[in-house]
This record gives structure tokens, C-alpha cells and sequence, in this order.
């Protein structure tokens, strides 16, 4: 689900990564905003607060806020620039450094995170930012700008879109690719929102701690394409 590119990639490539890190996006939203009370997965609602401090003119504040708008922004960038260097040299490899980079900021921040709620809470917002832009990236280049994970703005935009239009295509090849892509982002959609529930839950119990959880699930994720990579190379030798 994650080293399909191009015309190598299918509908069940996108479902796959869909469901991985929609349900971890959801997570790292309701965790980040329990922790640090601040959005972690997308900028709209921070780029709305810029412009009020702007117009405040407390510059201060605004700078501030910018710099969460930033934080996702760059990651989004890192993801992209990894991507790039790596399909010129192996391209089924691209989407393992933003991945791992991901997971590997999850995982400190569970062991990290009581300590800077108190003395730099900020740090967390920043982090998390930077990790949802990654994936973000990631995932909107590997499928061709099919999957986007972090937010359900979009989501729910082109979903009415294609609902609407089920009422005026009659054949059935339309019909059958809009209800494959309704299908796609229904899943993205409770996903996320499984993994918020599933963060709001956990959290009680171990707080920020839960972002361990995210971060197996994504090196599960990769532990599952590597295994499944090898064992397509294994039957392709045997035959």
C-alpha cells in the first residue's frame, strides 16, 4: 500500500493507506488537542487565528501562530523533498524516511510529552504539526493526490460532489467509479474518526503517551509492506 506508485498503484493500494493513517491522523488530532489544546493535523483554524491577531495588531501573537502554519508547511516540504530524492535512485523506497520520521516523533513525544506540556507545550503543537504535514504530503504524492489524511474539509466537499453527480450519471462505469471513490473517502472519514475516539479513550488512561500507540501502527504499516514486498519477490523467484 505504500511502495505502489504510478500506474502500479490500484483502488485497494489507496484503501489500504486510507484506513492506516486516517485512523492515526484522528488519533494525533484528539491527543494533541487534549495535551497541548491546540489544532495539530491541519492550519485552517491557526490561519484564522493569525489573521485576528494580525488585525488585533499584536504582532507577537500573530508571529506565534504563524509559526504553527509554518511547522506544517515544512513538514509537508521534508516529506516532498525525500520523495523526490529518492525516485531518482529507488523509487519503491520513497516512502520510508517520511514514515519512519513520523513514527519516530510520535514515540518521543509519548516519552517526552509530560515533561514539555509544563515547560514547552508549544514544542508538542510544533512537532505533531510537522509529522500531519508529512504524512499529508506523503500520502497525497504517493497516490497521486487521490488520499489526503489530516483533515475532512476537503473530504466532505468532494464527497457531496460525487453524491450529487450519482444522480445524473445512469452508466454504469461512472456509477461504479463514483461509489469506488465515495467508498474511499467513507473510509478515510470513519477512520479518522475511529482513531479519534480511540485516542480520546486511551488518553484517560495514559495520556500523551498514547502517540506510542500511532507510531506502532505506522511501523506496523511498513513492517506489512516490507514482509509483503519479500514474500511477492520469494513466489516470483519459485515460478
Amino acid at each position: 500500500m505504500f511502495s505502489h506508485i504510478g500506474k502500479t498503484r490500484t483502488a485497494k493500494h489507496n484503501l489500504g493507506i486510507a484506513s492506516l493513517l486516517s485512523f492515526v491522523a484522528g488519533l494525533v488530532n484528539v491527543v494533541g488537542f487534549f495535551s497541548v489544546q491546540k489544532l495539530t493535523t491541519n492550519v485552517t483554524g491557526h490561519f484564522a487565528y493569525f489573521v485576528d491577531e494580525a488585525f488585533k495588531q499584536d504582532f507577537r501573537s500573530a508571529f506565534h501562530v504563524a509559526l504553527y502554519i509554518f511547522f506544517f508547511f515544512l513538514g509537508a516540504f521534508f516529506s516532498n523533498f525525500m520523495v523526490e530524492i529518492y525516485s531518482r535512485r529507488r523509487e519503491n523506497l520513497i516512502y520510508i524516511i517520511p514514515t519512519v520520521t513520523e513514527a519516530v516523533i510520535l514515540a518521543t513525544l509519548a516519552f517526552t510529552g509530560s515533561f514539555l506540556i509544563e515547560k514547552n507545550p508549544d514544542l508538542i503543537a510544533f512537532s505533531l504539526l510537522f509529522a500531519m504535514g508529512m504524512q499529508n504530503s506523503l500520502v497525497t504524492s504517493i497516490s497521486n493526490a487521490v488520499v489526503r489524511t489530516t483533515h475532512l474539509t476537503g473530504l466532505f466537499t468532494d464527497m457531496g460532489i460525487e453524491f450529487s453527480q450519482l444522480l445524473f450519471y445512469k452508466d454504469q462505469k461512472h456509477k461504479k467509479k463514483l461509489i469506488k471513490s465515495i467508498k474511499l473517502r467513507l473510509t478515510i472519514i470513519w477512520l479518522f474518526f475511529a482513531g479519534g475516539v480511540s485516542g480520546g479513550i486511551l488518553y484517560t488512561h495514559f495520556g500523551i503517551r498514547t502517540l506510542m500507540f500511532g507510531s506502532f501502527i505506522l511501523l506496523l504499516g511498513l513492517l506489512y509492506d516490507f514482509l509483503k514486498i519479500r514474500l511477492l519477490l520469494l513466489r516470483h523467484k519459485l515460478s
